[in-house]
């Protein structure tokens, strides 16, 4: 690319709804520029529950329609993404019969304070709204209540407080960054016309331009004929340097931890839990890639650049589970990693940040004197309506350039869901088949698989003809033929990239200092980083693990 290069839009952010709209214009032929400050799905987009869901508790504040559209995407998501999208087996565990009927419908009028206490009556209503609101492609079993003898049984462990169970299906996304990362990929595969930086922030921004550099200071200036702000809790910051000042986001804190507790994760038997704290507040915790995942808050907060789960926070998570599970040893001790986000949702003046709408809206800000390409800014929305977040937006786009749109994205698979074999018989064969081409075993290629979906047989191609079947010191079930591949082929510039993002190392709290030091190795020697970059880049992991995600290396 040279200076001045023109794009038919300019997006800036590339988290979940930055790169679902980056994917979606670019399959219709738009020329796109998708650019990131830090990497690709680092921000508000690495933060979630990791749940692809319905959005349940949005019944009772009356967002009927979003539960429609929420129910429909985490269906299709569950077939254009089977690599990492699954279905998930919920219980909710019930605490009375009749209570919150009046505090439910003062919220479904509006009201911003009332009580969210919720006994059976109410979560039977909302649960049979939510498998009618479901029904389109639907891929998963209706729900069920139970009562407390049955629910006590299948749950050992579970407090007797409890009157009865309702039990229904949801979905849980098991790398949702490696998702972001597909669409981009996906996006520049349709589109040669489109392009994708990371580590590329804003330098200045005239009339008709906008500059950008890199980490090295390295400048591209671009001709935007339209921007789109999905710079999520940071677009006010962003429209800021685009010469715009506006108040559009109020954001919330949400954070989470991963417990290692092999007693809670075989009670929980694969079932998510999601239950009502003592303060009302509806939270989580589930299995998650062997740990059990506990989430979550909602704190007013406004610096997304600060954010990290707080000692306050934890002692919420664990006092809310002692309180559920009071047969089952639960301690700070168990916490492998910690996480934090801020959701960008509409600035609002509920008084429960609970009832902020989780809806998704973009105004275009036109253009002006000063200004020659409107803006349009992703406000709110959610991880599992991305998809549907991009159609409306793209569609807005594409009229406003005057073109038709050539493909739905509603039937499309993401990334490695492509051709991914769903059942018990195909994932044998296409095993099978990979294997034979390889050389490498079935178990190998089983595992890239689950990791990869499809994209397994390039991976493994490139194993195989890399030389050597070296493995990480510790973590033994990733090759350094893999960790190569991904630096070569997934934008990687920096080693967190890789640790945080490209795989599941420091989530699932299996890294040791000896895999850092080898996988800044891998990244060193395809980079060509200098014995003193590596150095730096190992540092600045092992401090952000200790300092913001609570890792005991």
């Amino acid at each position: 690319m040279s200076d001045d290069t023109a794009f038919d839009v300019v997006i800036i952010g590339a988290g979940v709804n930055g790169a679902g709209l980056f994917r979606d214009l670019s399959l219709q032929g738009v020329n796109c520029l998708i650019t990131e400050k830090a990497d690709f799905g680092a921000g508000t987009s690495a933060a979630p529950s990791r749940l692809i869901h319905g959005g349940l508790k949005y019944l009772e504040t009356g967002e009927f329609g979003l539960v429609a559209q929420s129910t429909l995407e985490r269906n299709l998501l569950l077939r254009n993404a089977p690599h990492c999208v699954e279905p998930l087996p919920t219980m909710i565990p019930i605490f009375s019969w009749t209570k919150g009927i009046w505090a439910a419908i003062r919220t479904l009028f509006g009201s911003t304070s009332a009580p969210r206490s919720r006994g059976a009556v109410l979560v039977k209503i909302g649960l049979w709204l939510y498998d009618f609101y479901g029904a389109r492609h639907r891929v998963m079993p209706r729900h069920e209540l139970v009562g407390r003898r049955r629910a006590l049984a299948d749950m050992p462990g579970l407090t007797e407080a409890i009157v009865a169970a309702g039990t229904y299906y949801d979905a849980r996304i098991t790398q949702p960054e490696r998702l972001v990362m597909e669409m981009i990929r996906d996006g520049l595969a349709a589109n040669p016309g489109s392009a994708a930086f990371n580590a590329a922030t804003i330098r200045e921004a005239d009339a008709d331009r906008i500059v950008f550099a890199s980490e090295a200071g390295e400048t591209l200036s671009v001709k935007p004929g339209l921007v789109v702000n999905a710079a999520g809790p940071w677009i006010d910051h962003v429209n800021a340097m685009l010469g715009l000042e506006t108040k559009l986001i109020g954001g919330t804190k949400g954070s989470h931890v991963l417990l290692r507790n092999d007693e809670l994760v075989r009670r929980l038997a694969g079932r998510m839990i999601y239950f009502e704290a003592d303060d009302g507040r509806i939270c989580l915790v589930y299995e998650y890639l062997g740990l059990a995942l506990a989430g979550s808050t909602d704190i007013p907060a406004d610096n997304p650049d600060d954010v990290r789960c707080e000692d306050d926070e934890i002692a919420y998570f664990i006092n809310s589970l002692k309180a559920l599970l009071p047969g089952i040893d639960i301690d700070e001790e168990q916490i492998v990693y910690a996480y934090s986000g801020i959701r960008p949702l509409p600035a609002s003046d509920a008084d429960i940040p609970g009832l902020i709408s989780r809806d998704h809206s973009a105004p275009a800000l036109e253009a002006d004197e000063g200004r020659h390409f409107a803006i349009i800014p992703l406000i709110g929305g959610k991880w599992t309506t991305f998809r549907g977040f991009a159609e409306e937006v793209a569609d807005t786009i594409l009229e406003r350039l005057g073109r038709d749109r050539r493909i739905s994205t509603e039937n499309s698979p993401i990334g490695g869901g492509r051709d991914f074999p769903t059942d018990a018989a195909a994932r044998r064969t296409w095993i099978a088949d990979v294997a034979r081409a390889t050389g490498l075993s079935e178990a190998r290629i089983d595992e890239l698989l689950t990791r990869y979906g499809t994209t397994a047989r390039a991976i493994a191609a490139y194993e195989a003809s890399f030389g050597n079947q070296e493995r990480l010191p510790q973590a033994s079930d990733y090759s350094v033929a893999e960790i190569d591949w991904i630096v070569r082929n997934e934008f990687v510039t920096h080693l967190a990239d890789i640790v945080m993002r490209r795989t599941t190392l420091a989530i699932t709290g299996r890294l040791h200092k000896s895999d850092i030091e080898r996988i800044a190795e891998v990244a060193g020697d395809v980079l060509g980083w200098s014995a003193e970059t590596r150095a730096a880049e190992i540092a600045a992991v092992e401090e952000h693990l200790r300092s913001v995600n609570r890792v005991r290396l």
